[in-house]
């Protein structure tokens, strides 16, 4: 008995731990599990943009596109005129808050704050302006309305109660051309590195 409560606990810890990744920060990827309920983040993947454990943590739906085009988002901006890329909803909060994710070899600006890897996030007119005029496409630029944000331990403990997955971001799936295939391919990802370190049942005397 004492032994398949052993094996029993080591799995719900090897689960829970995998859950939580690596420590929590900036350049994370959240993949909502199957079991969340709640509809405004079902199926999704955000990316940390920014996470600290007293303050709380902000983040970016990567893969829920809309069919607004950026030349209807941003009709006062001149380099915006043209445009179908299509705008993004980044989360349920202040929707008329606009943001931007941009895949860049050097830092874009002086406000551009960096994510991870390549991945800067823009937030002012005029990044938005100079990220335009410089002809972006979709592969390395997204625009997003609204994020999604937690205050300090609200994420932690929705993690703890199995709500999302957490691992490393990387700009292909960020930047993805199928958005809706990155949810489906980072779950199965997930659950199948869950099942490989599952221990192998133990064998009853």
């Amino acid at each position: 008995m004492c032994w398949r409560f052993t094996a029993a606990l080591f799995v719900l810890t090897l689960a829970q731990a995998w859950g939580q990744g690596d420590a929590l920060a900036a350049g994370k990827f959240l993949v909502a599990s199957r079991e969340l309920g709640d509809p405004n983040f079902a199926q999704t993947v955000v990316l940390l943009v920014s996470y600290d454990s007293e303050k709380g943590a902000m983040g970016l739906i990567v893969n829920r596109q809309t069919e607004v085009p950026m030349s209807r988002l941003f009709q006062d901006l001149k380099g915006a005129k043209g445009r179908s890329d299509p705008v993004y909803v980044g989360g349920p909060v202040e929707l008329e808050t606009v943001q931007g994710l941009l895949k860049s070899s050097s830092k874009p600006g002086a406000d551009a704050k960096h994510v991870f890897g390549d991945v800067y996030l823009i937030t002012s007119k005029e990044l938005f302006e100079k990220t335009l005029a410089s002809q972006a496409d979709a592969s390395i630029f997204h625009i997003y309305v609204g994020y999604a944000g937690w205050g300090a331990g609200q994420l932690e403990h929705e993690i703890d109660l199995g709500g999302w997955h957490v691992m490393a971001a990387d700009a292909s799936n960020v930047f993805h051309s199928e958005p809706d295939s990155v949810w489906p391919r980072l779950i199965k990802r997930t659950e199948m590195q869950i099942a490989q370190h599952r221990p192998m049942p133990i064998a009853q005397p």
